[in-house]
């Protein structure tokens, strides 16, 4: 039999091995497809709102006029804002902020209607909490506006009864009409900004951890010097028949987000969903990769697991989906290279969001395969491990 056609049998053989000891053990079961199932529908439904809607505030009116009341009905109907509460003084509503029944009260001075009449400018204050970044953030930017309304309306009725006309008195309120297009994502919907990079960002750390368990546990389990023999004592075809059946199922996971967040869902995909599969095999193959660099640097199946759950806890901060990474220190902008999802990220924004060609991201294309190239820094390690490593419980 040629050398060619050993090789073949022996990766068959490995793969044959690997696929029954995928069935029959259902952690893999849960890792690789009902948590990353579980995870794309509960990211996606929680928040299907796009925004959070009637965020409870309260309301201290010590003026008490048609006017104040106003106010209080125009802030009531911002969508994002849900007066739940009126409170008779601003030690009631600082209570309420500090045992969360609301995010911000809007206080509204005594004498309000007949200071704003007599141009004595009257303060409207309004407090959130920011403890709560989104709800404190929405509720600073209704309240605002709703001031800012509020200042415009006194304005302009004193414009009318010193006699200019509306288009005056708009030009005087309003001189510079600002126009605001949000790109890419124009209903500001948290769902669009997140789940593009926190389901994949989940899908990579499943990864992780199941390429270095089913590796480490060869070693827990004294069955390593097996796998080896079966692939004929090559590291490269033991490894290859290994982990090419948890390609194919992570791949297919990965097509199933794709389809859902692109197809079903309609989010924002301006070079085609066939870029971003692209892109999610690479991120696949870059991911268990990787695994096989944590399980090689530390052969130990706790150490192994450790290191890959902290490595990719560590994606989703330093990754730039949820703070800027030109804004980090430099030191930690170098490091964020060190991160496949920090290159799927930037290929999602140059290709989903911007519709930029697959050309433009040639250089995180380049790091997603030098990922794919760690391994061989230290299969010869891991080898090594596999046949004379004694696993101390």
């Amino acid at each position: 039999m040629k050398e060619k056609e050993k090789k073949y049998i022996a990766l068959w053989q490995v793969m044959h091995r690997e696929c029954l000891r995928l069935t029959s053990r259902p952690l893999y079961l849960f890792c690789m497809v009902i948590a990353p199932l579980f995870c794309y529908i509960f990211f996606t439904t929680l928040m299907d709102t796009g925004l959070p809607k009637n965020l409870p505030a309260g309301v201290v009116d010590m003026d008490n006029s048609s006017t104040s009341r106003n106010i209080v009905r125009n802030l009531d109907a911002f969508s994002q804002t849900g007066v739940v509460a009126h409170y008779s003084n601003v030690a009631d509503a600082r209570i309420a902020v500090q045992e969360g029944k609301i995010y911000g009260f809007f206080y509204i001075p005594k004498g309000l209607s007949s200071e704003a009449q007599s141009q004595r400018q009257p303060k409207i204050s309004f407090y959130t909490n920011y403890s709560y970044l989104i709800a404190g953030s929405l509720l600073f930017r209704d309240m605002k506006m709703m001031g800012e309304l509020t200042a415009g309306s006194a304005a302009r009725t004193a414009l009318y009864a010193k006699g200019a006309t509306e288009d005056q008195a708009m030009g005087f309120l309003q001189p510079i009409v600002i126009d605001t297009h949000p790109l890419n994502n124009p209903w500001l919907n948290y769902s669009v900004y997140l789940c593009n990079t926190l389901i994949p960002g989940v899908l990579m750390l499943l990864i992780f951890m199941v390429t270095v368990y089913s590796i480490g546990v060869e070693i827990k389990d004294r069955t390593a010097r097996e796998w080896l023999r079966m692939s004929n004592n090559s590291i490269y075809i033991a490894l290859a028949g290994k982990l090419l059946p948890h390609t194919v199922v992570f791949f297919i996971m990965g097509i199933f987000y794709n389809v859902y967040l692109y197809r079903l869902l309609h989010f924002p995909c301006n070079s085609g969903i066939f870029p971003m599969i692209f892109a999610t095999l690479c991120l696949v193959l870059a991911s268990q990769c990787c695994g096989i660099v944590m399980i090689g640097t530390l052969p130990t199946l706790r150490l192994g697991l450790s290191f890959a759950s902290l490595w990719g806890v560590i994606s989703f901060s330093i990754s730039g989906f949820s703070f800027p990474v030109m804004a980090m220190h430099p030191v930690l902008q170098a490091l964020s290279n060190l991160f496949p999802l920090r290159h799927y990220f930037l290929i999602y924004v140059d290709q989903a969001l911007n519709g930029y060609g697959m050309a433009y991201s040639w250089s995180n294309y380049m790091a997603l395969l030098i990922f794919m190239m760690l391994p061989f820094l230290v299969v010869h390690r891991l080898k090594e491990a596999l046949v004379y490593y004694k696993y101390i419980p």
